[in-house]
């Protein structure tokens, strides 16, 4: 398998020219924190990347985790690499300093969470929810409890969860049906949740469980739900693990991939309950626990982009040391000579390329609503990020399984050996379109809540932006054909924003008919806008002479591929959404 290096070169370029991270950490009043800061943190998140956690993916794979008498083990290796990563600093990167993080701004942490999921993805799942976690007790947990759990969630010495699912209760969270009955300064919970990621281990002293569930006087269906923190341990005088709490690991599912990450189906109050504490507001929980969940999101699509990184690393040099073709004379070449394979090639690299700009701007949007100085301008970047996160989600995950497809397949034969690496990443990468919301939850999001919602308007705003970037790159000479093309899609995008804002209202199908066709639009038009964008930097950048030339003239011509194969994808994007739901809803039921 190959080595993994991240692509430093393209997060540079993304940071410092196309994002302007310097301006923007002045407008956010950081004057310690500058790009060149953040690249040297992703220089040395990519050495624990490299150098700990890669060495860990093929090991975690093979073994997985195990349930045992006394709870869950991770495989072998993971402990050691979690002590690491917590002793080096990284849990705390983008926490508040209030609660000892270092404050880093979410750009930075982007990059350095996409390193560690393309080192290994299995590992990396676990610090993504404490994340969350943190997110979610700090916007509406009490006082006491951010004071007793958020210390030690930032630093990660104790890991977080996120339990919402259970057997009769998947996205359907209406069904919960968990209990939480109060008694005295606490309640205590019964039922199970199932499916929850590194829901068990050994490698922290604590896990701290935040659980969808009931109240015994609760109204039925969403109103009705609560947020509750239940810990392991539950915590001593002192505030340290005390005596083991009524939660337990009853079983382990065996998954198509990332079988090192425990997926546990957790028993809550078996023996009389599970102690549990309040976050927020009674009834209210489910707005919390979105908190949680719109982190989660963001974080799967950067795991995607891990993943469709490391699959094209693997890929790239197997093409150029493949010895497949036959000349006359009986030389042989190597398959990155076929058109086909350069095809392949292509479209992971600038495909991954468009991923990452786009994550970078959702990451910039949420530092922008972190700075804002008036509450006008945060919510506006509030919505901007709301557009953004199921197109993350939902889009990413989407191309990150034609991407990983297509690393395996420029492997041939070899691809579905597992030796090669390959196979596990086009497994690995395959729940990320599942969990944390499945692509039809995002685009049924993306239609509904943001753009319904407030009738086209963050995105109608989005969409004047990214016709300014068409604009602007059609005053280059070279980039007047992109600019063209990039115009077009943003016609496409009103065209599509036009026929759900008519026709929903009409049509009680139309929105889900169209909701993944419009979000994949949306997601191609957006990359498209990350490329273009960084076509015309680097076309800034060549003008004087100045940056890395070779580097550079790459950018433009990844942007060009880009521009003829993957933008023109919202034009059939666009049809289908206008075809409607009648050929959708025809057949009878009966008739599947």
């Amino acid at each position: 398998m190959t080595d993994y290096s991240f692509p430093y070169k393209d997060a540079a370029f993304l940071i410092n020219d196309v994002l302007d991270f310097d301006q923007m950490c002045l407008d956010a009043g950081l004057q310690d924190v500058n790009g060149e800061l953040a690249l040297a943190i992703l220089e040395e998140a990519g050495r624990f990347g490299s150098e700990v956690l890669a060495p860990l993916n093929t090991i975690g794979d093979k073994l997985g985790a195990m349930l045992e008498d006394d709870g869950v083990h991770e495989a072998r290796g993971f402990a050691e690499a979690y002590r690491q990563y917590v002793d080096n600093g990284w849990p705390a990167l983008s926490g508040d300093e209030e609660f000892g993080g270092q404050a880093m701004p979410r750009v930075v942490a982007a990059g350095a969470t996409e390193i560690w999921y393309s080192a290994c993805a299995a590992f990396s799942l676990g610090p993504l929810l404490t994340t969350g976690a943190v997110e979610a007790i700090a916007k509406h947990g009490s006082e006491e409890l951010k004071n007793s759990y958020l210390p030690n969630l930032i630093s990660g010495e104790w890991m977080g969860t996120m339990c919402l699912t259970e057997s009769a209760a998947g996205s359907d969270l209406a069904a919960v049906a968990c209990k939480a009955v109060p008694q005295d300064d606490h309640y205590l919970l019964s039922g199970q949740k199932i499916y929850i990621t590194w829901g068990d281990h050994q490698m922290t002293e604590n896990v701290i469980h935040l659980v969808l569930a009931r109240l015994p006087d609760a109204p039925a269906g969403v109103k009705g739900i609560s947020l509750f923190l239940v810990p392991k341990y539950v915590l001593d005088e002192n505030g340290r693990p005390g005596k083991r709490n009524d939660v337990y690991c009853v079983g382990l599912e065996h998954k198509l991939g990332i079988h090192a990450s425990p997926t546990c189906t957790l028993n809550f109050g078996d023996n009389g309950g599970a102690i549990g504490y309040l976050v927020g507001q009674p009834n209210l929980g489910l707005a919390a626990m979105f908190t949680m969940m719109n982190e989660a999101r963001q974080g799967v699509g950067i795991q995607s982009l891990g993943v469709a990184e490391r699959s094209y690393q693997q890929a790239l040099p197997f093409a150029k040391e493949r010895l497949q073709g036959t000349r006359k004379d009986g030389s042989r070449y190597t398959i990155i000579k076929f058109p086909d394979v350069r095809r392949m090639l292509m479209l992971m690299k600038s495909a991954t390329e468009a991923m990452r700009g786009l994550i970078y701007f959702a990451a910039a949007e949420g530092d922008r609503e972190r700075a804002a100085k008036t509450p006008e301008q945060a919510m506006k970047h509030a919505a901007r990020t709301g557009v953004y996160t199921p197109i993350v989600k939902g889009w990413i995950t989407e191309l990150a399984q034609e991407l990983t497809y297509l690393g395996m397949q420029i492997n041939g034969g070899m691809g579905y050996i597992e030796e090669t690496g390959s196979a596990q990443f086009y497994r690995d990468v395959r729940i990320m379109t599942i969990y944390e919301g499945t692509t039809g939850i995002q685009g049924l999001d993306l239609a509904g809540r943001k753009t319904l919602g407030d009738n086209g308007q963050a995105l109608s705003d989005l969409l004047d932006e990214i016709k300014q970037a068409a604009r602007d790159m059609s005053a280059v000479e070279n980039l007047a054909g992109m600019a063209t093309s990039l115009s077009a899609a943003v016609e496409t995008g009103r065209e599509a924003l036009a026929w759900l804002l008519e026709r929903a209202p009409q049509d009680s199908n139309a929105m889900g008919a169209a909701s993944v066709n419009y979000m994949m639009l949306l997601g191609y038009l957006c990359g498209g806008w990350v490329m273009g964008r960084s076509a015309l930097k680097a076309s800034q950048l060549l003008a004087p002479g100045g940056g890395d030339e070779s580097f550079l003239k790459t950018k433009q011509l990844t942007a060009r591929f880009y521009f003829d194969h993957l933008l023109p994808r919202t034009t059939s994007y666009l049809a289908t959404i206008k075809a409607g739901s009648e050929s959708i809803m025809a057949l009878d039921e009966e008739q599947f």
